[in-house]
C-alpha cells in the first residue's frame, strides 16, 4: 500500500500546526515541564520538545542522525529557549523540505503528531476533534505497518476505522482489524500493549499479526502507558492518571 501524494506542500502547514499546538500547550502549563511522559519512558515534557527540535534542526541542516549538530543548538537549554529555537527554524525548514525526500517529510509529520499526542496524554488534555495531521499520519502509520506485515511474511489483513480502510499485506485479507481511528493510530505507533491490541475488534485470532506491530522506532510497551479510547473519545488518559488532575485545555 502506498499513500496518495498530495499537492506540495500539503504537509508543511500540518507540521507547523502540530508544532504550534505543542508550543502553546507547553507555554500555557509551565508547571508540567518536568512531568514524565509515559509514552516516552525516561523522558519528561522538556525532553520531548528537545527531541523534536533536534529532528527539525537535522532536517534544516540536511544531516543524518549520526552527524554532529552545530554547537549553537543547545538541546540542554531550558524549555522556553527550546520552544523559541524551534519556532525560529520555521522559514529555514520550509526551504530545506523542498529538497527532502517525500518519505522523510512524512516521517517527520508522523513523529511530531505522535509526540503531540504523547504530551496531551501526559497533561490530560484532549485531542482536537478535527486535527489537521490525523488523516495523513494514520495513513502513513498504516503504510509502515503494511511493510512490517510483508517483512514478517504474514497473511494480509484489512485495517478499518470509521469511514476509512486500508489493505495491509499482499493478497486477500485473512482477517480485519477494526477500532476507533485514534486507538488504531496509537496501536500502530507503539503506544498500546499487545493486550490492548488484542482487545481491538479482530475478525480472527490476532496472534499471528502481533509481531508486525514492532516496526521502525515503534515497539508495543510492556505495560500500558494510556487507557484505550472508545469510539468518539478524544482524550488520551495516561496511567496512572493522578498528574492530569486539575489541568484543562
Amino acid at each position: 500500500m502506498t499513500p496518495e501524494r498530495r499537492p506540495e506542500p500539503f504537509w508543511n502547514p500540518t507540521y507547523r500546526a502540530c508544532r504550534d499546538n505543542i508550543v502553546r500547550l507547553a507555554r500555557a502549563h509551565p508547571e508540567t515541564w518536568e512531568w514524565p511522559v509515559p509514552a516516552c519512558p525516561g523522558w519528561n515534557v522538556r525532553d520531548v520538545v528537545a527531541h523534536l527540535l533536534e529532528v527539525c534542526a537535522r532536517a534544516v541542516a540536511e544531516v543524518p542522525r549520526s552527524a554532529v549538530l552545530p554547537p549553537a543548538l543547545a538541546l540542554d537549554s531550558p524549555l522556553p529557549q527550546l520552544l523559541g529555537s524551534w519556532e525560529e527554524l520555521d522559514g529555514a525548514l520550509a526551504e530545506a523540505l523542498e529538497r527532502t525526500p517525500w518519505l522523510r517529510r512524512g516521517m517527520m509529520l508522523l513523529d511530531v503528531f505522535s509526540h503531540e499526542l504523547d504530551l496531551r496524554a501526559a497533561l490530560g488534555l484532549p485531542v482536537p476533534r478535527e486535527h489537521p495531521a490525523f488523516d495523513d499520519t494514520l495513513e502513513l502509520a498504516a503504510m509502515g505497518f503494511t511493510m512490517s506485515v510483508n517483512a514478517h511474511h504474514l497473511p494480509a489483513l484489512r485495517i478499518e476505522t470509521a469511514g476509512r480502510g486500508w489493505p495491509a499485506g499482499e493478497g486477500g485479507p485473512a482477517t480485519s482489524l477494526r477500532g476507533p481511528g485514534l486507538e488504531v493510530f496509537r496501536a500502530l505507533t507503539g503506544r498500546r500493549t499487545l493486550a490492548q491490541i488484542r482487545a481491538l475488534s479482530w475478525s480472527a485470532a490476532p496472534e499471528p499479526w502481533l509481531p508486525a506491530f514492532t516496526w521502525g522506532p515503534f515497539v508495543p510497551p510492556a505495560r500500558p502507558v494510556e487507557r484505550g479510547t472508545q469510539a468518539g473519545e478524544r482524550r488520551l488518559w495516561f496511567l496512572p492518571p493522578s498528574l492530569s488532575s486539575g489541568v484543562v485545555a
